[in-house]
C-alpha cells in the first residue's frame, strides 16, 4: 500500500506527559507529526544524556586523610606528607581505570581540557562532628585534577556537601566541563 506507514509502538512511561494523549492501544494509522514528536522527544532525551556523560566524570573515591595528615613539617617547610602523596597516587589510579572504561574517552578528556571545570564533591563521613567539610576539597582536586593530566586553576565552580555514612566512607565526586560565566 502506498504512503501506508507502519505504527511504532512506544510505552507510555517513556512519553511525555503532553504527548501520551497519542497512544493508542490498537494498531491503528497515525498521522505523522505525533510519531515525530514523539522520536523527536526520545531522541532530544538520549541525546542529551549521551552528551552529559561526554561532558563529565563521575567517582566513587576513599575519603581523604584529614588536614593534619596531609601535610608534615620538614626543616621548616610544609610539605605534602606521606600519607597525602599515597592517597593523592591512589585516587590518580581510580581515576585512570574509571576513564578507560568509559565508552567517550578521547572526547570527555577533550571536553574537559578545553572548558572551565565544574566540581562537586559529596563527603560521606563516620561522624559529623569530627571532620570538615572543605579539610578534604583541596587534596581531592588536586588528586583528581592530576590523574587527569588537568590544571586545577580552571575550575570555576565548587560544590560541597557533607553527609553522614558510618558504614562506607566515601566522596562522590562529579567533575564536568562548563562554560565561562
Amino acid at each position: 500500500m502506498p504512503g501506508y506507514r507502519r505504527p511504532i509502538r512506544i510505552p507510555a512511561s517513556s512519553l511525555p506527559p503532553t504527548l501520551v494523549s497519542f497512544r493508542t492501544s490498537r494498531s491503528i494509522r497515525r498521522p505523522a507529526q505525533p510519531q515525530a514528536a514523539i522520536l523527536t522527544h526520545l531522541n532530544a532525551a538520549a541525546l542529551s544524556a549521551l552528551h552529559e556523560e561526554q561532558r563529565s566524570i563521575t567517582l566513587t573515591l576513599p575519603v581523604p586523610p584529614s588536614i593534619n595528615h596531609q601535610y608534615a613539617t620538614v626543616n621548616g617547610r610544609r610539605l605534602l606528607s606521606s600519607t597525602g602523596r599515597s592517597y593523592k597516587a591512589q585516587v590518580g589510579q581510580l581515576v585512570w581505570i574509571r576513564l578507560a572504561a568509559s565508552p567517550h574517552k578521547a572526547v570527555l578528556l577533550s571536553q574537559l581540557q578545553s572548558s572551565a571545570l565544574a566540581l562537586s564533591i559529596r563527603f560521606y563521613f563516620t561522624s559529623a562532628l569530627r571532620r570538615d567539610v572543605d579539610g578534604g576539597l583541596k587534596i581531592a582536586q588536586d588528586a583528581i585534577c592530576e590523574g587527569l593530566g588537568l590544571n586545577d586553576n580552571r575550575i570555576i565552580e565548587t560544590h560541597l556537601y557533607k553527609h553522614v555514612d558510618r558504614r562506607n566512607p566515601r566522596i562522590e565526586v562529579v567533575l564536568s566541563a562548563t562554560s565561562l560565566v
